[in-house]
């Protein structure tokens, strides 16, 4: 039995017949496409699936994709506008704030939302923003130097 899910995804209308039991991260990834959005653990640890739910940073394998339904959703893939990179995604570049990449999208969601609440955050904030997400290549000190850049330059 399906559910007919309605939501806008990097401002883009979607309605789709879903599973119930269908995670918003695997909504994202399989119907939608979108893979930027990583699934990494799936027991909401490592962060990889992160994007903003309304505008607020959620772990997508953390909710069911009808629970979505209504929302305004932004993956990795809708932070880049009009050709410009995110000043997020700048900083990371910049910064060096990424080695293999797989946590990356989930980092640059996360700090976005941590940028939105706090425009000028020290590097404890910051750290402590991150808790959420792992990264198992950098030792974060790069991804703080990058976070700091979109926070100068953003």
């Amino acid at each position: 039995m399906g559910y007919t899910l309605k939501v806008n995804v990097n401002g883009k209308a979607q309605e789709d017949d879903v599973n119930p039991r269908v995670l918003l991260v695997d909504y994202i990834r399989e119907k939608l496409g979108l893979t930027g959005t990583h699934v990494g653990c799936d027991t909401s640890s490592c962060g990889a699936c992160t994007v903003h739910v309304d505008g607020k940073a959620v772990k997508s394998c953390t909710m069911f994709a009808v629970q979505a339904d209504g929302a305004d959703i932004t993956t990795i893939e809708g932070m880049c506008q009009n050709g410009e990179l995110h000043p997020l995604q700048a900083g990371f570049k910049e910064e060096h704030g990424l080695q293999c990449g797989f946590c990356t999208p989930g980092m640059i969601m996360a700090c976005a939302d941590l940028l939105e609440n706090n425009s000028n955050p020290s590097e404890d904030e910051i750290r402590h923003g991150l808790e959420g997400n792992f990264c198992r290549c950098t030792g974060y000190h790069n991804i703080v130097k990058a976070v700091q850049h979109a926070a100068e330059n953003g």
